[in-house]
């Protein structure tokens, strides 16, 4: 007699299992009291591998269109981000998933 013969008969089609990965936008809002200094500073050194131009570009980005995407990734890094960035005095708007 078999034991595990009901076993193999509940594995489920990994096809119709898969599911992507939750991923999330983080989005600096401007506002009238942080500088472009400290938006590129905050940038730099909280997103990993934004270069200081790019950080410079995006405080740019900021001030001229009101906000700008800082980064777009898996949602834990984007909740760890986003934390991290409020917690340097910079604007933020929610979450926000894609």
């Amino acid at each position: 007699m078999k034991i595990f013969d009901n076993l193999t008969n509940s594995v489920v089609d990994p096809k119709t299992t898969r599911r992507k990965y939750p991923e999330a936008r983080i989005i600096v809002l401007d506002d009238n009291f942080n500088t472009f200094e400290h938006v590129a500073n905050c940038l730099v050194s909280i997103i990993p591998g934004i270069s200081e131009k790019k950080s410079w570009l995006l405080a740019f980005e900021v001030d001229r269109e009101g906000w700008a995407e800082v980064w777009r990734g898996p949602f834990e890094q984007a909740e760890l981000y986003h934390q991290q960035l409020v917690i340097k005095g910079l604007t933020m708007a929610p979450l926000e998933k894609t």
